[in-house]
C-alpha cells in the first residue's frame, strides 16, 4: 500500500486517528504493519510517521509514563501496554507553570479566525474545566495573554477547508517573482518543514503547487467544494524542495563567506576553488528564484550559468544600487563609508 494515493487530511484527522491507533494497537499485540495500515486506509509511510510520534505521548513526561512502541518494518509492538492501564492512573495535578501555559494557549486559540464555532465552543467549556481544576495555580494565567501573527488565521482558514473540503481564493507574494498573484487553490494538506506550507492544486497553473502561509496577504474560503485530482503524496522528510534531473542545472561560484550555500542548498556538486570557495552546480525548477540568493551573497559569490540567469542577476542588482543612489541623493541613505557603501560594494563586484 505504500506510495497509493490517499485522500487528505488534515490535523485534526491525524489527531483523531492517532488516538484509535493507540486502542487498535493495545488490543493486537505485534500487529503487521500492513495490516494495521489498511485498517486505517493510509500508507505504511504515513503509518510509521505515526508510530514515531506515539513515542513522545503518555500519560506524563517521565520515561515511564510514555508509551514504549516501535516496530521492526513488519510488525509493531507496544511494550509498556500497561502504562494507559487503570492500575497505573493517578489523579492528575497541574503544577502552576503548567496550568498557566495551558490556559494561555487554549485563550489563545479560541481567538483565532476561521476557528468552527463549535470547536470554539468546545474549547472554552474545557478552559472552564481547567481553570476549575487548577484552582489558584490558574490566577497568573489571567495576566498573561498571546496573540497570532496573521498565519495563524491563514492556518486556521486552511484546516477548514481541508477539514469542509472547499476551495481557497488567495492573494500571494512570490518573492521570486516579486509579484502578488491571485489564485484559486484546492488544498490538500498542511506540513511543516522550517515553516508552515499549504500543499494544494493551483487553479491557476493546473498544477500542484506549494505556498508558504506567511506569504498569503489574504484568504477567503469558497462555496465551491474542493476537488483536487488524486495525487501521490510526497516525502517531505528530506525537505520541501527536492530537485529532480530533469530541472535545469544551476552553477554558482562562492568565495570562503558563501560556503554555507553547500549546507543549505541541495546540490549535484561542490568543488573547492583555490580561494577556498566552491563552485557549486545545482538543479531547481525555477531558476530565477536564485537571483536573491545572488543578491544576498553579493561580494561572496556570483552565477556562472546559465548566462541569461547571470545577466538577470546582475540587472537586479544595478536596479538595487541605482534606488540606493536616488536614495543617497535625497538624503535618505547611509553616509559615505557606511554598511550601505559596504553592500555597494560587494553588489558591483560580487555580480
Amino acid at each position: 500500500m505504500a506510495g497509493k494515493p490517499v485522500r487528505p487530511v488534515n490535523a485534526i484527522d491525524q489527531t483523531r486517528r492517532m488516538l484509535s491507533l493507540v486502542t487498535y494497537l493495545r488490543e493486537r499485540p505485534g500487529a503487521r504493519v500492513e495490516d494495521v495500515a489498511r485498517a486505517f486506509g493510509i500508507t505504511e509511510d504515513e503509518l510509521v510517521s505515526d508510530l514515531d510520534v506515539l513515542p513522545m505521548c503518555g500519560t506524563s513526561f517521565r520515561g515511564g509514563d510514555l508509551l514504549d512502541i516501535d516496530t521492526d518494518g513488519e510488525r509493531i509492538w507496544w511494550h509498556n501496554p500497561a502504562a494507559l492501564g487503570a492500575e497505573a492512573a493517578e489523579p492528575l495535578r497541574l503544577a502552576a507553570d503548567e496550568a498557566t501555559a495551558l490556559l494561555v494557549a487554549a485563550r489563545a486559540v479560541a481567538t483565532l479566525p476561521g476557528l468552527r464555532e463549535s470547536d470554539r465552543q468546545a474549547l472554552l467549556r474545557a478552559t472552564a474545566k481547567v481553570e476549575t481544576a487548577a484552582g489558584e495555580a490558574a490566577g497568573a494565567s489571567s495576566r498573561l495573554s498571546v496573540t497570532f501573527e496573521s498565519e495563524g488565521g491563514v492556518f486556521a482558514d486552511v484546516d477548514r477547508a481541508i477539514s469542509e473540503r472547499r476551495r481557497l481564493w488567495i492573494r500571494y507574494y512570490s518573492p521570486a517573482r516579486d509579484e502578488v498573484t491571485e489564485r484559486e487553490i484546492d488544498p490538500i494538506r498542511l506540513v511543516s518543514v522550517g515553516h508552515t506550507y499549504v500543499e494544494a492544486w493551483c487553479r491557476r497553473s493546473e498544477a500542484r503547487r506549494t505556498f508558504r502561509l506567511d506569504r498569503v496577504a489574504e484568504i477567503r474560503i469558497l462555496d465551491e467544494p474542493s476537488a483536487p485530482p488524486e495525487v501521490e503524496l510526497r516525502d517531505l522528510s528530506e525537505g520541501l524542495v527536492q530537485p529532480s534531473a530533469e530541472d535545469p542545472e544551476v552553477v554558482v561560484e562562492v568565495g570562503p563567506g558563501g560556503r554555507w550555500v553547500a549546507e543549505y542548498y541541495p546540490h549535484d556538486s561542490a568543488d573547492e576553488l583555490p580561494d577556498g570557495g566552491l563552485r557549486i552546480t545545482l538543479r531547481t525548477p525555477d531558476p530565477a528564484s536564485l537571483r536573491r540568493l545572488a543578491l544576498r551573497l553579493g561580494r561572496d559569490g556570483r552565477i556562472v550559468s546559465p548566462s541569461e540567469l547571470a545577466g538577470s542577476a546582475r540587472q537586479a542588482a544595478r536596479e538595487a544600487l541605482a534606488a540606493y543612489d536616488g536614495m543617497e541623493a535625497s538624503g535618505g541613505a547611509a553616509a559615505p563609508g557606511g554598511p550601505a557603501d559596504g553592500r555597494r560594494d560587494g553588489q558591483e563586484r560580487g555580480l
